[in-house]
Formats: C-alpha cells, structure tokens, sequence
C-alpha cells in the first residue's frame, strides 16, 4: 500500500516540476525562469511548531520553576527548533484568560508559577520574543479567545479575575469554563485583552487554535439560549447566530492588528473539517466531525473573505484514513485558497507519530514525511506547523529526523505575504571573508540608511560569478541571521579547508522580501585534493528516499555500511552523491560497491555532465569491493548532486549505493 502511496505522489511531483520558477524581487527572474528549482530544498517554507503552555505541555514542564529554569528550558526549545532549520515559533501566551505578560486586563497565568495572579519575577513575553528574534526565527503569539479555564469553577479564579467580576459573562460546559462568545461586551473585552499584546510587544503574528465555541459534548446543550434571546434579532437560528458570533471576532480583530502594526499576520489553526460533502457540496470528501456545524467556525469564510492572513487547518490524519485522508483535505484546503490571498500551511499532528494507541499508519516513520511529500504536490501549500514542541523532540520511531532528512536538509525563508505590504530592502555589501581554524567568517554592511530585519547568507562552490540559478532553491543557502544595527557576521564552520567558495549576502525586510543579490567574496581552499570521496555516511553529501534500506551485512562495503533498494519500473527514486568541485573540468568517475550474485545485473548509475544525465549500466553481482570506473567525464564546478544509483530496472536484485570517487584528470 505505501509503495502505491509513494508512486502516486512521485507522479505527481514530477508533473509539478515541470513548472519554471521566478526569483524574489531584485534577482534576475529573466534568466531565472529557466531554473527548476529542487523541490525537496524549496527556498521559501514555514517550517514552525507549536508551543504550548496549558497545563505545561511543552513550557515551562512544571509549574514553579525559577526564572533561570523557565529561561534554559525555552532557550533548549528554540535551540531544538534551529537544529531541526525551522524558521518559527507559535507560542501559546494566553492558554485561559490569563497572560504570560505583565496584563492590565487579565492575571498572570497559573502555568508559569502554580498560582493564578502571581508575577513570576520576569517579563516573559520580552524573554520569549527576544529570544526567538535572537535566533531569527518568527514568533507568533498564540491566544485562545474564549477558554477560561480547565474547570468548571469560577471560585478557583483569582478575584480579581473578569470571571468572576463578571459571572454572567461565562458559561461552564463539559467541565470547563468559558466566555460567552454571544455578548458582545465580552467579544471586545478579549480583542482588547490580545491587542495588549500586539501592541506592546514586537511578535511576528497573532495565531489562534480551534477552540472557539466548545467541542460538543454528548446530549448536552451549550447553556446560551437566553443570550441568543437577548442578541439574537435578525438571525432565524441559534446555530447562524453562533458562527457570526465567531465570525465578527476573526472579522474584528484582523482590523485591530492592522489598524495597529500592518506587517503582523493573523492566522487560525481551526479543526480540519470545514463540512462533509455529504452535507454541503462545497465540502471535502470527508465523513468526519464538521466543525461548520459542531463548533460554529465558518472557517472557509474567512479565507474566502480575506479575514485572515494565513490558515493552518489540523490535519490530524494518516495518509488513506477512510473517514479524513490527509491527501483529500490538503487537496481541498489548497482549492479553497486558491485565489485569495490568504497563505495555506498544514497544521501536522507529530504527537500522533509512534504513540501507543494509534493506528498501524502512524507507526511507520515515514507516515510525517510523506505528509510533506504529498504537499509538494500541492503548490498552494507554503509550510507546516507541526505539534508539538515536545514531540518533535522525542522523535518517537526516528521519524522526526526522517522528515527532517527528506525535507529540511536546507535552511528556509518564511514566504513572503505580499498583501501586507513591504519592500525588498537596497542590496548590503560584503566586505570582507577570511577563512580561519573555525571556519570562514564574513562581514557585511547595510546599505546607506537601509535598516534590514535579517540576512540570508549564500555559498556557491568555485570562485566563478553565480547565475539566478544558484539563488533559486536553498541548495546554497546556509543561514539567515537576524540584523543588528548597520553591520552584520556570520561563520561558516561547515566550510572545507581545501575547497574555494563564493559567498553572497542578500537583505531581508520584516516580511521577507529579499534584495537584489551584490558581489560576492570569494575564499580560495588551500589546495584541491587529488580526489574526491563520497561515502553514503558523507553528512550532508547523501541523500536516498524511504525506499532504500541500509546494511553492514557485506564484507566488500565501504566504510560502515552502504545502502540499497528493490528495482523499480515506476520511476527514478535516485540515491543521490553529492560533492563540491571548485573547477569545472575532466572528472573520473568511479564507484565502490558490494558485489553478490543475487544482487542487481543492470544497475542505472546517473552521472550528471556539463551537458546532462549519462546513464552507466553496471553489473553488481560482480567486480565488487574496489574501485570501479564509469568513465571520465566533464562535471561543472559547484555543490551539487553529481552521482546517483537509480531504482528503475526492470531486472531483479538489490540496487546498490555505498561511495563514488572524483578524480581530476
């Protein structure tokens, strides 16, 4: 069944290459379009995850820690999210009515110190912003409107809480409490709760959840009919009135945002149902819960209505689940964006990932990355929001680091929102690259009253100018780096000492546009080895889908272990080897693998030229454990893919992948 899965999606991606792509702004989009950029290290995606602070699911993990404890804990949190090259955070700093701020309006939140109202001895919204900005990664503020509490007792409330100085403004409902969405003095009360924050704080966007009007329970009815009596003229039923009770709060408070700070975004993460198909014919082909009906989140509305700057439905599911496929609702959520302007990220259930209790689909590691995979086929899709924090973390089944792996090799630059206005900020200058014992350190300047959020730091292999075709996807990007005044430094410690490089350095605006890109630095290696090895254990220079397998079971492998795959008359699924040349020249080109009679007769060994593919046909039952040559060919300079071990043969046996040797001639 997965094999399927995987050669649908395969399909798909390869229709969806075929497109051409077009730089950002200042770059030569005329010679870009004739790039194809790698689909699987795409320049812009969110790539962010959700923190939560209710009942300290991810922060802090206990209530009552010190100031350096609830400090060194999130600093770990974005420290994990940087090495996963995530380039967001959604942080949840109103979990039930209160603040992780210091509010006028509403008490501190229990969840920093175990007693509602008590100031924990720090500002931790400043701590948090400041933090996420230090590392240049988005940080969106995640407020839940109407949830009060995780109880149903008012008397648990500090005193001076709304709530209670309010009672008729909640309800209480399946063991909970909550604000009456229906009153519209409580409607702005909260606006006004959350605008506190947008309007003190430096966040990147305001971000809501699912939780609106509560989840239904069972044979109970939600305890509002007299205010639907009192509020609801004009409307011929409760259920109508309801949602445009939801819906004047999104309308509302995106006007409040904007009116205030243009470049925040608003975003929902609402349940991934809008309705069934059954129901509406503009649903999903779905047969699940209906949050149009259950919870009154007209949520294809707001899209369709510009309401919201970005949507990030739950899609909470397993590839081929019966009643909610996840490949049905990221196809219906990317037709429902299309032509809005509203941004589509997909909201990943990790949590679900290796946990006891869940179905055989969501026990497979791959289950996460094919979820992207399958977005790649959807080029509405412009990211994932992925929960939560500590999931990622646990990387239950290793999957985690297999999505990791297939789709986040590369760093990204969240996309840009274009209707939020913004321009590409003037081109900085690098003034200066000098390699060092911990790597190459460069120096750049802001251009002349320029005053640029961040960086985006290239290197191209080779002291040759770069094309729009080196810009067009991140192989070559490897940081973005949060502006600091007029001046700027970053360290490549992942430079090698005997390879030429040529660095870039392109600024970026709050939103993201990109600048033109200026001169480059180039920084010569101390001298070109005589050969080149790449072992499938390379980090970084190795890449091969789910499909291939590793093994240490042959005596004839190089290095560890080596890699292989059943043949495959569907498709490539190449095992790629990549390298940096620092010249373009005559290469010799030759591979290592074990050989077993039962093992592959026509393996296709991909050798990427100068002037294209040339495909080598290898015999692998034989000539294993020593270096076998392909041939000699001319190979460009620069970092790229330049050797790959193709699945597609039709005769049987193992295809094998361990090392490939590039020798100057």
């Amino acid at each position: 069944m997965r094999a399927l899965r995987f050669l649908a999606i395969l399909t798909a991606l390869v229709l969806a290459a075929s497109g051409t792509f077009v730089l950002s702004p200042g770059h030569d989009s005329a010679a870009a379009a004739d790039c194809v950029p790698n689909p699987a290290t795409p320049k812009r995606q969110l790539r962010a995850m959700w923190i939560s602070s209710v009942a300290n699911i991810d922060w802090p993990s206990e209530q009552g820690l010190t100031v350096a404890e609830q400090q060194a804990e999130y600093r770990a949190r974005l420290d994990q999210a940087v090495s996963r090259r995530l380039n967001a955070v959604v942080v949840q700093i109103r979990p039930t009515a209160d603040a992780l701020w210091p509010s006028p309006h509403e008490p501190w939140s229990q969840w920093l110190t175990g007693t509602q109202g008590k100031n924990p001895g720090y500002d931790p919204l400043a701590f948090l912003v400041a933090e996420a900005h230090a590392r240049d990664l988005e940080f969106h503020a995640w407020f839940n409107p109407y949830r009060v509490a995780m109880h149903d007792d008012p008397s648990k409330l500090v005193a001076a809480h709304p709530a209670r100085q309010h009672p008729d403004w909640t309800f209480a409902y399946g063991g909970k409490l909550y604000y009456n969405p229906g009153i519209p003095e409580v409607r702005a009360f909260v606006q006004t709760a959350m605008m506190d924050a947008v309007t003190r704080y430096d966040i990147d966007g305001v971000h809501w959840d699912d939780y609106f009007y509560p989840y239904p329970v069972s044979g109970v009815q939600i305890p509002d009919q007299q205010t639907f009596q009192r509020y609801g003229a004009g409307f011929g039923n409760i259920q109508d009135w309801r949602r445009n009770n939801v819906n004047l709060l999104v309308q509302e408070m995106r006007q409040k945002v904007q009116a205030v700070k243009p470049h925040v975004k608003f975003g929902v993460s609402p349940f991934g149902i809008w309705r069934n198909q059954s129901t509406d014919a503009l649903g999903s082909k779905t047969t699940g819960l209906q949050s149009y009906d259950a919870i009154y989140a007209d949520s294809r509305r707001w899209v369709k209505q510009n309401w919201i700057d970005y949507i990030t439905p739950q899609i909470y599911w397993h590839i081929g689940y019966s009643a909610a496929d996840y490949g049905v609702l990221v196809a219906w959520w990317s037709s429902v964006v299309q032509g809005t302007q509203v941004q589509l990220f997909v909201g990943q259930g990790v949590y679900k990932l290796g946990a006891s209790g869940q179905p055989a689909e969501w026990q497979d590691p791959n289950e996460l990355s094919d979820h992207l995979r399958l977005n790649r086929t959807h080029p509405q899709v412009l990211g994932d929001i992925h929960f939560s924090a500590k999931d990622l973390k646990a990387d239950r089944l290793g999957g985690v680091g297999v999505m990791a792996a297939e789709h986040y090799s590369r760093p990204a630059i969240v996309p840009v929102a274009a209707h939020l206005g913004g321009a590409a900020p003037p081109t900085p200058s690098l003034t200066s690259a000098v390699r060092g014992t911990s790597g190459v350190t460069l120096s750049w300047r802001a251009a002349s009253g320029a005053s640029p959020t961040s960086y985006a730091v290239y290197r191209v292999a080779g002291s040759g100018p770069a094309g729009a075709c080196d810009f067009a996807d991140a192989g070559n990007l490897l940081a973005t780096v949060r502006a600091a005044g007029t001046t700027g430094s970053y360290v490549d410690k992942t430079a090698a000492a005997t390879a030429t490089y040529t660095y870039y350095v392109t600024a970026l605006d709050r939103l993201h546009h990109e600048s033109a890109v200026g001169a480059g630095a180039t920084v010569p290696g101390s001298g070109t080895p005589a050969s080149v090895i790449v072992d499938n254990a390379t980090s970084g220079a190795f890449s091969a889908g789910a499909n291939w397998g590793a093994s240490s079971w042959s005596a004839q492998k190089y290095g560890a272990d080596y890699r292989y795959a059943s043949p495959y008359t569907g498709g490539s699924d190449v095992a790629w080897f990549r390298a940096g040349l620092s010249a373009t020249g005559s290469y010799r080109v030759e591979v290592w693998y074990p050989a077993d009679a039962g093992y592959n007769s026509a393996t296709p060994f991909i050798v990427a030229t100068s002037t294209g593919n040339q495909s080598v046909t290898v015999d692998q039952r034989v000539n294993g454990g020593r270096w076998l040559t392909l041939g000699t060919f001319t190979l460009n300079a620069g970092d790229r893919n330049i050797v790959g071990v193709s699945r597609w043969t039709s005769t049987t046996g193992y295809v094998v992948a361990d090392a490939v040797r590039l020798t100057r001639v």
